[in-house]
């Protein structure tokens, strides 16, 4: 998978919970388009297996060589590389920046619901957590915890903060991570969930040096949660690469487009004859 420095090496990193849909094909288009010339790579995040099916696995196959994509095989799958993650997870505990927590989603609601000054903060994670089991110690976590970075130690130990370029449409620039944003509006974010053993900010993080990826593209959706990212490449050393976020493919009342959609998913719009040009039409490409 040797690929010269100077070329771009971009992802498209779909999760087989369902079909997809004109957005994927947005997403995967842009991803290729952008490492042209350099390398393209297909990663299969695979961390819910509880959702995942190998049906929606091989129909990602299908749908991406229909359009014409090409990539090197075998694919990254996540579930494969759980020590990794277990890896990095331990050595962010080693640095003392995580501590177990165990509330529930109805305990962090009850939590942020009560009097305070303001609405609750949304953040990459949702509703940015209160910080309810911030004291508790790792020694004293349990099966059922979920363990979340402890943002203001974290802060506290990188002291000079990254930055990181963002090339795409809405963000385009050069952004410096900000002590107050992230306590703020990203708050403790959980790096391994209930029966997950990592969590998509962790994975990705991992995965990425991993597969040496220089160009991250994906949704603008995702553009806060690169600020958490762009923390944990520093925490665990790890290189940070160029981000690119494009914009969502929409319906016609403005909605982002869903899996459960099966009306613009690529294998029914194909079972309708529609071609790849077709495709490319439709999303503006």
């Amino acid at each position: 998978m040797a690929c010269s420095a100077s070329l771009r090496r971009t992802r498209f990193a779909p999760s087989p919970t369902g079909w997809l849909h004109l957005g994927h094909a947005y997403a995967a288009l842009v991803a290729a388009g952008r490492a042209d010339p350099g390398q393209f790579l297909l990663r299969i995040e695979d961390i819910d297996r509880a959702r995942c099916r190998t049906d929606y696995e091989q129909a990602i196959f299908d749908d991406l060589e229909w359009l014409g994509l090409k990539w090197p095989r075998p694919v990254l799958r996540q579930s494969n590389r759980m020590d990794s993650y277990e890896t990095a997870l331990n050595q962010l505990i080693s640095l003392g920046l995580c501590y177990p927590c165990c509330c529930t989603r109805g305990d962090i609601r009850a939590a942020l619901s009560a009097p305070q000054e303001g609405a609750p903060m949304i953040g990459p994670d949702g509703p940015v957590y209160p910080g309810t089991c911030r004291a508790r110690p790792m020694a004293a976590a349990g099966s059922g915890d979920v363990i979340r970075l402890n943002m203001a130690r974290a802060l506290d130990h990188l002291g000079d903060l990254p930055d990181f370029t963002e090339t795409g449409p809405t963000h385009a620039g050069h952004h410096r991570l900000h002590p107050d944003w992230l306590r703020r509006q990203a708050g403790d974010v959980v790096l391994a969930r209930r029966g997950f053993g990592t969590s998509y900010h962790l994975a990705v993080v991992v995965d990425d040096a991993a597969q040496g990826i220089t160009d991250v593209t994906r949704g603008e959706d995702l553009f806060e949660a690169t600020f958490v990212h762009v923390l944990l490449q520093a925490a665990l050393e790890l290189p940070t690469p160029s981000y690119h976020h494009h914009s969502l493919i929409r319906d016609s009342e403005g909605k982002r487009l869903a899996k459960r959609d099966d009306a613009r998913a690529l294998r029914s719009l194909r079972a309708q004859g529609a071609t790849p040009a077709d495709i490319r039409r439709l999303i503006g490409l």
